[in-house]
């Protein structure tokens, strides 16, 4: 029986690329090479789709060759360039394995749509919405889900800092990680944490600080068959928590340390989970997602995001959730891979 032919997408233009190889060389090292025939798709920082032998560090220069997903839809698969001439591989599913903007926003989703190619993960839809942290806010406070005071600034616009309730954190609404995210402790410093968040977007959020323990819980399932992972904590010695922002992640962060599982509570720990599914089926989150909260003094639990496609490195934290929880990461590939061929 042949096996299912799975292009792993990677790379990307968004600030989040070396992430995402990473990601993919951690997926490359537990994906069931005896069960799926992987196809590696290499975007580089400018744009270009490469096909190569895997996410090393070398994917860019070694032998690569040009590669673009067909937008016919009879064809579902990549056409390659060999030798002047393009040629065909059909794919029978495509693992995005990217973050932030044009890889977790809906973009390579709706690409994918267009050529008719099944695809792991949430759909355009709910990406769009978790990647706009503003439209996740007001989806799910409708549905009765705690979250932060904020307050948006577009790109002619400006606020009254004598309005906020400080400290604020302010953010680009429509970007990954920690990236251009500042807190501000007094109104002087606004501008300047505005000028920093505009570089990633021209929608900029502001939000009151929450007080309380950052924690999170990795998702895995569709509807209302979910999985949800070990709880983590954030514990921090000094400022706020930057992920993706250290010179030397693999090594650790130098003013916070992940514990999994959380030292929380027992009722604690089952509220963070099921606060977490309950967030993923309002926004119609599929695959896969991490929500990030607050746990607050008096036991509520408050939103902080969502990632609809979290990093997958050796120190991330969806796998190590995960595996936390008795699943591990070579399960979780599979289970993200044979949910998405089954069909959303």
């Amino acid at each position: 029986m042949d096996r299912p032919k799975i292009g792993i997408v990677f790379g990307g233009c968004s600030e989040e690329h070396p992430v995402s190889v990473k990601s993919a060389q951690e997926v490359a090292k537990y994906l069931d090479t005896e069960k799926y025939e992987p196809f590696w798709i290499g975007i580089t920082n400018s744009g270009a789709w490469k096909l190569c032998d895997s996410p090393d560090t070398n994917w860019e220069n070694g032998s690569s060759r040009p590669a673009v997903l067909s937008p016919d839809r009879s064809v579902q698969g990549l056409l390659v360039l060999e030798e002047g001439k393009y040629e065909t591989i059909p794919l029978d599913l495509v693992l995005p394995v990217l973050h932030g903007k044009l890889g977790e926003d809906g973009a390579i989703q709706g690409l994918l749509e267009l050529s008719g190619i099944p695809y792991a993960g949430c759909g355009v839809q709910s990406s769009a919405l978790c990647m706009d942290k503003s439209l996740t806010y007001l989806v799910t406070s409708s549905a009765g889900i705690a979250t932060p005071n904020f307050w948006i600034v577009t790109a002619d616009e400006d606020i009254d800092p004598d309005q906020l309730t400080y400290p604020v954190f302010v953010k680009p609404a429509r970007s990954g990680s920690s990236f251009g995210v500042s807190k501000v402790s007094r109104k002087e410093e606004l501008s300047r944490a505005l000028e920093t968040a505009r570089q990633y977007d021209s929608k900029v959020l502001i939000e009151e600080a929450v007080v309380g323990s950052e924690v999170g819980c990795a998702v895995l399932g569709n509807g209302q068959d979910l999985i949800a992972g070990e709880v983590d904590q954030i514990s921090l010695s000094h400022g706020f928590f930057k992920i993706h922002q250290e010179s030397d992640p693999e090594s650790g962060s130098e003013n916070s340390t992940i514990v999994v599982p959380a030292d929380i509570s027992t009722e604690s720990r089952a509220l963070v989970q099921e606060t977490a599914k309950a967030v993923y089926r309002v926004l119609g989150c599929s695959g896969l997602s991490r929500v990030d909260m607050f746990l607050k003094e008096d036991g509520q639990v408050v939103l902080n995001e969502v990632n609809t496609l979290p990093g997958m490195t050796s120190y991330s934290r969806y796998p190590r959730m995960m595996t936390a929880a008795g699943l591990p990461f070579a399960e979780v590939i599979d289970r993200i891979v044979s949910l998405a061929l089954a069909g959303k």
